[in-house]
């Protein structure tokens, strides 16, 4: 007997359902995003800018350190020109500024080089009626004729006040006048004031041309010797 074969159907694949396709953003809707972006970020950084100028500034170990006003100091005062032995003084009219006798009379180095007959003798005390300036004053007081002979006029000069250089002027018999020069002026332009404030042990002798005959520091003795020194060479 003869088997008819019946031929099957080829097997099928179920079909796979693609997913739908995006819809994509209207040209228009992309422009509007595209301007704002920019207007976003420029006030996204004017914020941030804003909020860290509102922060108070930090050290560098974290610490908050508050900002202050920097004051600019005054600027110091310039210093008076030093001179030194055969140096000559330009301007006598202003060097060393008003002092005062201790008797109160108000002059300057100019007035008392006007009054010499050639130089004047400044020798300086650190403080009136103490030992070393005791002595000082009395050593001068002592060769006063001697210094003087020659035409030098001999001056006492200190921070002291009036007061003060009356009293030590009165006590020890002084032949000739003590300055006061409680600023300093001319003290400090003849080259003997200590830094910060203070006066050094000197003389200073100075002829009426401006001439700078001696200038020196030196105990009580040593800054008579030095002017007795000089007599010789006037």
């Amino acid at each position: 007997m003869v088997v008819e074969l019946r031929k099957r159907k080829a097997h099928q694949q179920p079909a796979v359902e693609q997913p739908a396709p995006k819809k994509k953003a209207s040209s228009q809707k992309l422009n509007k995003n595209a301007k704002a972006a920019p207007a976003k970020a420029k006030k996204a950084a004017v914020d941030a800018d804003k909020a860290a100028a509102e922060q108070p500034d930090k050290s560098t170990n974290g610490t908050t350190d508050k900002v202050e006003d920097v004051k600019v100091k005054d600027a110091a005062p310039a210093q008076p020109k030093t001179y030194s032995e055969g140096d000559v003084v330009g301007d006598l009219e202003t060097f060393g500024g008003e002092v005062q006798t201790h008797e109160g009379e108000t002059t300057t180095l100019k007035d008392l080089l006007d009054a010499s007959e050639k130089a004047v003798v400044l020798f300086t005390y650190p403080k009136a009626s103490t030992p070393g300036c005791t002595t000082q004053v009395c050593l001068f007081r002592d060769a006063h004729d001697e210094i003087k002979a020659p035409g030098l006029s001999v001056y006492g000069l200190s921070a002291d006040s009036p007061k003060a250089n009356t009293t030590f002027h009165t006590k020890k018999e002084l032949t000739y006048p003590l300055l006061c020069d409680q600023k300093r002026t001319l003290i400090k332009a003849i080259g003997l004031a200590k830094v910060p404030s203070g006066t050094t042990r000197g003389v200073f002798v100075i002829d009426k041309q401006g001439k700078i005959l001696l200038s020196r520091s030196g105990g009580p003795a040593a800054t008579v010797d030095a002017v007795k020194a000089l007599l010789e060479t006037i």
